[in-house]
């Protein structure tokens, strides 16, 4: 049944992969990025971004839900906040996750040759619940994106200190693609590798698929599943979001009178 869901969920190109339960942290906002793997470029000056991303995940059955944020401080540099929610984590606890926030700036543009390249810093608060807090966090890495005709790849390294002393240190590699299927539409393409706060090996190999749309000038809408690829926990994550870019951009009308 498992792998009849599995393909179905591909065959629609909806599926994505799933792992062990992990601090979900900052996450890029749609159109800025896959999953979990940032891109280089950034939300335009004075623009605000609202989000609510959604996951199911199984075995462990828990749900979660994101409220994220972020905001256009000039061309190159945006601001983000993210607050996780965890629900019915082994049937019976909720809570959050510690509330975290993050500059990313954008330093190089690139070029014909060279990807673009920026840089994260984050910082999480000792804000959650006991059985989903690090007792706040700090961290960070480096972003490169490159666009090639439809095809824009990203590459994202990330490393975290925990503040709780008897977690290990955290290390991320991450790789996405997306391709453009029309103007509004992009099929995304993810692999996650990462050593976890609860581990002092890498503990998370999870391969990703999914597919976004522009559902209106400012909001869009993605879809996607994760299936792990170590044979480890959770087997599936199932993951819907949607956000919001705020003002929407004018269109400007020009009159043109024959005389």
């Amino acid at each position: 049944m498992k792998r009849l869901l599995i393909i179905t969920l591909l065959a629609v190109s909806f599926a994505n992969t799933a792992d062990c339960y992990e601090v979900k942290g900052l996450q890029p906002l749609a159109p800025y990025g896959v999953f979990s793997t940032f891109s280089a470029e950034t939300l335009n000056h004075k623009k605000f971004n609202l989000g609510m991303n959604l996951e199911k995940i199984q075995d462990p059955n828990f749900y979660r839900a994101s409220i994220q944020f972020a905001y256009g401080l000039t061309k190159n540099i945006e601001f983000s906040a993210a607050l996780p929610i965890v629900l019915n984590w082994q049937e019976s606890t909720d809570g959050t996750e510690d509330l975290a926030f993050g500059i990313k700036h954008k330093i190089y543009n690139g070029s014909s040759v060279l990807p673009a390249v920026s840089y994260l810093i984050a910082v999480s608060g000792y804000s959650g619940k006991d059985n989903f807090t690090t007792e706040g966090r700090i961290g960070g890495g480096l972003i490169l994106t490159k666009k090639i005709g439809p095809f824009k790849g990203h590459m994202n390294f990330f490393y975290f200190k925990p503040g709780k002393s008897e977690l290990h240190e955290e290390y991320s590699l991450n790789i996405g693609t997306e391709l453009a299927v029309s103007n509004r539409s992009v099929i995304l393409a993810e692999v996650i590798g990462k050593k976890e706060f609860d581990k002092n090996k890498i503990n998370m190999l999870e391969w990703r698929l999914g597919y976004r749309t522009r559902t209106a000038d400012n909001i869009y809408t993605t879809i996607g599943a994760g299936f792990d690829i170590k044979n480890r926990t959770p087997d599936l994550r199932i993951m819907f979001s949607v956000n919001f870019i705020l003002p929407i951009d004018k269109v400007r009308i020009e009159r043109v009178v024959e005389e």
